[in-house]
């Protein structure tokens, strides 16, 4: 065989596993989970800034992201409730169909409302858009998990989080864009359209193959035994109290730092414009390349120490924007900001997500992912909306952001401790070990 030859399979083996029909469907699925973020993130962050909103109130939207984390508690009614009609298509592709609709109605409605005529409607409107977009992420995370083989599970949450990334970078510069000559009612309207690529990915490939069909709930007690189920599941695992504090932790510094960029770009005076090019732009080609290095890095050093190179990555981005606000408004310190921030989250992205999906059971897929991924984000997101604000007015950026530096060095030290203790092998559930589906326990 020659060196040319050779060379080849080499690079067709390490593409081959991308453009498999899972992980591909796992990018679609991302997709339309980013958007439904983007809309009552950062884009609206930016809106009511515009709007002359001032911080106190901008932040505490963010506390609309909180309906995100309590999605655990009707997580089990996607697990176990069968929709009439449409669920003869099966469990999760009939609630891909539904959340996904459901999504669409939301911005819908959130793109009628006007900040600057009632900022209470406004708020409502997007704990809706809240509700319908975690409702969305519970199929999407279920469905994303029960498509993809143990040995898919780094390479699928890499193209999940390509997906991801596309769609709230998309949705988020359409709208920017949008909003600049057609107003803000009709650039919310356009985005709708991120909601059907899963809607899409559901109808054409069908159930997936390793979804276990849930036991019928009569009874309370039943219905309770579907809820707490999941959580005794997990709770019976060695370590698992360790494993849910660092997933509480791990996240802190970075929510509370992402979630007041785009008041500080806003206070140092960039255009719609410049946030599109510098920060959307940027930062998309900066994500994918960390997704990039993330499936590498996972692949080559192992989930443990990838997961643990990823939290230092994340750690230190968050000291650049204390670099930046103390720099003053410049494009390229703009670019270089959020250039690392984005490499390192993209990492992140591949390495965390790829451990959390690990650790669900496939009996309860959906509940378990819901609990998981809603605690990553609880503590960050609930300082953002409750004191981000104050912290900024009180003390200025740099501090603020030099304090996120470090709210993100316990979770560091703990996985790490973790490591030592053997509690992150022990902590995997049946996701990452079973390949084919076994009967409902």
């Amino acid at each position: 065989m020659t060196d040319a030859t050779q060379g080849n399979r080499n690079w067709l083996d390490a593409v081959k596993p991308y453009v498999e029909k899972a992980p591909l469907a796992a990018f679609f699925l991302g997709v339309s989970s980013g958007f439904p973020f983007a809309m009552t993130g950062a884009t609206l962050t930016t809106r009511l800034a515009q709007d002359g909103i001032d911080k106190k109130a901008v932040t505490a939207f963010t506390l609309a992201f909180l309906v995100y984390n309590l999605k655990w508690l009707w997580a089990w009614v996607v697990d176990g409730v069968r929709l009439p009609v449409i669920g003869r298509l099966g469990q999760r592709v009939s609630w891909l169909l539904v959340a996904g609709v459901l999504v669409i109605a939301a911005v819908v409605n959130l793109a009628l409302v006007d900040p600057t005529t009632s900022l209470a409607q406004t708020a409502y409107a997007a704990i809706l858009v809240g509700v319908a977009g975690a409702t969305y992420d519970i199929v999407i995370d279920a469905y994303r998990i029960e498509i993809l083989k143990p040995r898919q599970l780094g390479i699928g949450s890499g193209m999940s989080q390509y997906g991801w990334r596309i769609g709230s970078v998309a949705a988020g510069s359409l709208a920017l864009v949008l909003a600049a000559r057609i107003g803000w009612h009709g650039a919310y309207l356009a985005c709708a359209v991120f909601a059907l690529p899963a809607m899409l990915t559901g109808l054409l490939l069908g159930e997936p193959e390793r979804h276990r069909e849930p036991v019928a709930r009569r009874g309370l007690d039943e219905v309770w035994a579907s809820i707490a189920g999941p959580l005794a599941e997990f709770f019976r695992r060695r370590g698992a109290l360790l494993v849910l504090l660092f997933i509480l932790l791990h996240k802190i510094g970075d929510t509370l730092a992402n979630l007041t960029f785009r008041l500080l770009f806003d206070d140092m005076g960039y255009s719609n414009d410049e946030i599109a090019i510098y920060d959307v732009g940027m930062g998309f080609w900066a994500y994918l390349a960390g997704i990039f290095i993330g499936g590498i890095l996972y692949a080559r050093l192992g989930m443990k120490r990838s997961v643990l190179l990823s939290l230092v990555l994340m750690c230190i981005s968050n000291f650049s924007f204390a670099a930046l606000a103390a720099l003053g408004k410049s494009n390229w310190g703009m670019a270089g900001a959020i250039g690392f921030e984005n490499f390192a989250s993209g990492i992140g992205g591949v390495t965390v997500v790829a451990y959390f999906s690990a650790l669900c059971d496939l009996r309860f897929t959906a509940s378990q992912y819901a609990l998981i991924s809603a605690a990553a984000s609880i503590v960050g997101r609930f300082l953002t909306g409750t004191t981000a604000g104050t912290l900024i007015e009180r003390f200025g950026y740099v501090d603020f952001y030099l304090f996120t530096t470090g709210l993100a060095v316990p979770g560091i030290l703990l996985f790490w401790l973790m490591m030592r203790a053997g509690l992150i092998d022990a902590s995997v559930g049946t996701a990452a070990t079973e390949t084919t589906a076994q009967p409902a326990a």
